[in-house]
């Protein structure tokens, strides 16, 4: 397997635990630092890794295993001082979406390859700055979502490849809800210029259209804020009213290059709803796939009459968050590309952007960027679990 990717964390907030949990237990990365701008956060983070990293290891290897994953976890004063210490290869940027694309540059800059959460950024001209400079210094750039790779969608994905609903013609993707407001304890900035529904959750779903259907090229859009003014439901601030200073309810068509439809709404203005999360449309069939901010989760199949559901038959079993930058370690080892890549978040941000554009001119535009098609990920049950002697499964794409 040669020696680990060694990665760096900026950013120990909420989600980095999730990452935290999962990095222990995959070869090919080894968490070497951390920071944070309240170091208390970062200490903790790095206490919680390193317990993780010995779990992980007497899980896997024994009394050795545990010796090569806990090597200690450096708690820096910076951002810039993690990026400088020679035992980072890589940096994960848990930021807040505003700091994504001021951390991945200056990662860049010091010559780290990137990994971060989405968005990549907050414009087109911060995402196109990441890709040139990422190419410029012959680094890798990674992002999230990286749910797509799990055996939900991809096992969609396999089902559309292999024909099995005909030649694909039109897709729905819905996210309904009422609002985070509810119960996050400070929920304005999902209100705030950079949030509302679509920019907050349409990377999930655009990611994993783009998975089964292909790039858009074209989108006409319609969006809408009902209220000027919404209210704190939970913690210590329960009842503060704040203002919205994005649209609510977002929906559109979408253009495919291969010449499939979707029909996409994503709301915060939804107090209950019955509809499915994706469902795809052929000439032959339908097929119902999960929500795409998990990882698992049914997948149906319409033919002949009846539904059927399709057993796992594609993608990272057991995959959790962190399994996109696993998956440029290897992609890096191996001289290839990686699924959840930067040409892929920037199309998916142009896409977002361009709707809303075209939402506010009520008309429809033309998506200015494209991507390829990631490769699909086959199927295996421990594709990133040790197997024998320290050794990977093998990747055969």
């Amino acid at each position: 397997m040669g020696e680990p990717l060694r990665i760096g964390l900026v950013g120990a907030g909420k989600i980095s635990r999730a990452y935290l949990d999962t990095l222990a237990r995959l070869p090919g990365l080894r968490l070497t630092a951390v920071t944070d701008l309240n170091r208390a956060r970062a200490e903790a983070a790095a206490i919680t890794a390193e317990a993780a990293a010995k779990t992980a290891g007497a899980a896997t290897m024994g009394a050795e295993g545990v010796a090569k994953n806990t090597g200690g976890v450096a708690v820096a004063a910076s951002a810039d001082e993690l990026m400088a210490r020679e035992d980072v290869d890589a940096v994960l940027n848990l930021t807040i979406p505003a700091a994504h694309a001021e951390v991945a540059l200056a990662a860049l800059a010091a010559g780290r390859h990137v990994y971060g959460e989405k968005p990549l950024s907050g414009t087109r001209e911060e995402a196109d700055a990441i890709l040139n400079a990422a190419e410029l210094a012959g680094l890798r750039v990674g992002c999230a979502p990286d749910t797509v790779l799990g055996p939900g969608t991809q096992t969609a994905r396999r089902a559309v490849d292999d024909g099995l609903i005909g030649i694909p013609v039109a897709a729905t993707a819905f996210m309904a809800t009422a609002g985070p407001e509810a119960w996050h304890p400070d929920p304005e900035f999902y209100y705030r210029p950079g949030g509302g529904p679509l920019l907050d959750m349409g990377p999930y779903y655009l990611s994993a259209l783009v998975h089964l259907l292909g790039p858009v090229v074209r989108v006409t859009g319609a969006a809408s804020r009902p209220r000027a003014r919404r209210s704190i439901g939970s913690g210590p601030r329960a009842g503060e009213r704040f203002a919205v200073e994005v649209d609510t309810h977002v929906t559109g068509v979408l253009e495919h290059r291969g010449g499939a439809l979707t029909t996409l709404l994503m709301s915060f203005d939804v107090h209950a709803a019955r509809l499915p999360r994706i469902e795809v449309h052929g000439s032959e069939g339908t097929l119902s796939v999960p929500d795409p901010n998990t990882f698992d989760g049914p997948v149906e199949l319409w033919r002949d009459g009846a539904w059927e559901p399709l057993a796992p038959s594609a993608g990272y079993a057991g995959s959790a968050r962190g399994y996109g930058l696993a998956d440029m370690a290897r992609a890096l080892r191996a001289g290839r590309p990686h699924r959840a890549s930067a040409e892929l978040a920037r199309h998916v941000l142009d896409v977002m952007l361009t709707l809303l554009d075209a939402a506010r001119e009520r008309t429809s535009l033309p998506v200015g960027t494209t991507c390829s098609r990631p490769e699909p990920v086959p199927f295996a049950n421990e594709l990133f679990t040790l197997a024998g002697h320290g050794q990977e499964v093998s990747d055969t794409s």
